[in-house]
């Protein structure tokens, strides 16, 4: 289904929102934007967008409205809270939230979408700003199947792949699930290039050697050359992947499932922003594995 007739509301223009909300402009479509900083705001203005004051004036004049925010009190606060979303919204709405928050409250956000005649997808992405700037990232998405195709395009103007998994709340179960696997794949690798150092190995050859085996990885060819250049700039730093963790931990206990590696994880993520390392680029969780080994692994 084309939607390029209809209005699209974009809320939350941060380090992901924001390209976003350029490829939706890039792609043709009708955009209506708020932040709360003025800055994106105007950048996207300046790009044909409109602004408006308040969510709940962004869902009045809009038919989809999209949703890019840091945690689960954002979303609470923007679509449920004073001059949010529901607040302003028209029954027939689609409200797409993109954030990567709990399950629960996105069941819960749902619930109270419907009370007003209005469908919802909970959508969360993964790739980093690397991959929301080329428009190449991965969208998972709980919801109904219906509601899915018709905004399918809009999602595929962001995304690489937009893939739906299920009902409300399954989008975000498999954003957890990526990123426990992503932070066990980045400590894995800490581990092993750092026992390779302290072994006296070259890790880049160690790395150069293992990728074309059974332990090749994208997180490993992605994230090596960065831990070799010691360059931490972050595509998805470490304040938002402990974020991600806490909701994980949060959820496991919500439904009884173990995550004992996790939570080792989760504890490494937390040491890193006591050492003030938290707006390192995730893969700068290895300086975590070389201060225990008094190690830095580097290109030679």
């Amino acid at each position: 289904m084309d939607n390029k007739s209809k209005k699209i509301g974009f809320i939350g223009l941060g380090v992901m929102g924001k390209p976003m909300a350029k490829n939706l402009l890039k792609a043709g479509f009708s955009l209506t934007v708020f932040d709360i900083k003025a800055e994106p705001v105007a950048e996207l203005v300046a790009l044909g967008a409109e602004k408006e004051s308040s969510p709940a004036k962004v869902a009045g004049k809009c038919d989809i409205i999209i949703t890019m925010l840091p945690n689960s009190p954002h979303v609470i606060q923007v679509l449920t809270g004073k001059d949010g979303v529901l607040e302003g919204i028209r029954p027939g709405s689609i409200i797409i939230d993109m954030s990567s928050i709990s399950p629960v409250v996105a069941k819960k956000m749902y619930a109270a979408a419907a009370g007003k005649d209005v469908e919802m997808l909970d959508a969360p992405v993964s790739g980093g700003e690397p991959k929301a700037i080329d428009g190449t990232m991965s969208i998972m998405v709980g919801g109904k199947e219906q509601v899915f195709e018709s905004v399918k395009d809009i999602l595929l103007s962001m995304g690489g792949s937009a893939v739906l998994i299920g009902d409300i709340g399954s989008g975000n179960t498999a954003k957890l699930a990526n990123q426990i696997m992503v932070a066990l794949h980045l400590s894995a690798v800490s581990e092993a290039m750092v026992f390779a150092e302290k072994a006296g190995v070259d890790p880049e050859k160690v790395y150069q050697a293992i990728r074309g085996g059974l332990a090749a990885s994208t997180v490993l060819d992605a994230k090596m050359p960065m831990i070799l250049d010691r360059n931490f700039k972050p595509g998805g730093p470490i304040w938002m992947h402990t974020k991600d963790l806490l909701n994980v931990r949060d959820t496991a206990l919500e439904i009884d499932a173990p995550i004992p590696l996790t939570t080792q994880i989760l504890e490494a993520m937390k040491a890193m922003k006591a050492d003030g390392h938290q707006n390192d680029d995730h893969c700068g969780i290895i300086q975590y594995w070389e201060k225990l080994a008094n190690v830095t692994v580097k290109r030679r």
